[in-house]
C-alpha cells in the first residue's frame, strides 16, 4: 500500500484543477501546467484531490505515489513556485544575466552563454567578498531542476579545492591532497 499515494492534496485558494480523459490541467496565479496521468483515478472533492488506483497490479502500485507527488508539485508550483539557487565557487567565477540570457565565466578561455526557457526566471547576485549566486525560479519543478543541473554540469565541484558550481547549502566531500 502506498502511504504517499493515499495522502490527499489540498488545493490552495486561486488554483483550479481540470480533469479530462486522464489529462490534468492545473491553473494558478503563476502559470498553467498539464500532465497526462494514466492507470490511476483522480477525484476532486471539495478543496482536495484524491489519487486512487483501480486495482492492485504491480504497475499501478508503482505509479500511485509517483503520480500523487507529481500532482502535488504541480499544485505547489502554480501557487508558490519553485526556486533553485546555485553558488559559483572559484577565483574569477562570475555570472551575469541580460533578460533570459545567462552568461557564466568559469575559468575557460571563453564565457558560456545560455538562453533559458521563458518559463524560468533567472537572477544573478554578486556581492563583494561573497561567491556569485544564480537564482532560478519557475512554476515547473522539473524544468527548474533540469536547467539547474545543466548549469551545474559545466563545472561540477571538484573534491580537492571545492571549486565549481554547487547548490546553495550543498556539502562537497573534500579529499586530502598529496602528502609531502
Amino acid at each position: 500500500m502506498s502511504r504517499i499515494g493515499n495522502n490527499p492534496i489540498v488545493i490552495p485558494e486561486g488554483v483550479t484543477v481540470d480533469i479530462k480523459d486522464g489529462i490534468v490541467t492545473v491553473k494558478g496565479k503563476l502559470g498553467e501546467l498539464t500532465q497526462n496521468f494514466d492507470s490511476v483515478d483522480i477525484k476532486v472533492e471539495d478543496e482536495t484531490i484524491l489519487v486512487t488506483r483501480s486495482s492492485d497490479s504491480k504497475d499501478q502500485k508503482a505509479k500511485h505515489g509517483l503520480y500523487r507527488s507529481l500532482m502535488h508539485n504541480m499544485v505547489e508550483g502554480v501557487s508558490k513556485g519553485w526556486t533553485k539557487e546555485l553558488e559559483l565557487v572559484g577565483v574569477g567565477y562570475r555570472a551575469s544575466n541580460q533578460g533570459q540570457k545567462l552568461e557564466l565565466a568559469l575559468g575557460f578561455s571563453h564565457s558560456i552563454v545560455m538562453q533559458l526557457a521563458e518559463e524560468v526566471k533567472v537572477e544573478t547576485v554578486s556581492e563583494k567578498g561573497k561567491n556569485p549566486i544564480v537564482k532560478l525560479t519557475s512554476h515547473d519543478k522539473q524544468l527548474v531542476g533540469q536547467v539547474a543541473a545543466k548549469i551545474r554540469g559545466y563545472r561540477r565541484p571538484e573534491p580537492y579545492k571545492g571549486k565549481g558550481i554547487r547548490f546553495v547549502g550543498e556539502i562537497v566531500r573534500r579529499k586530502a591532497g598529496k602528502s609531502a
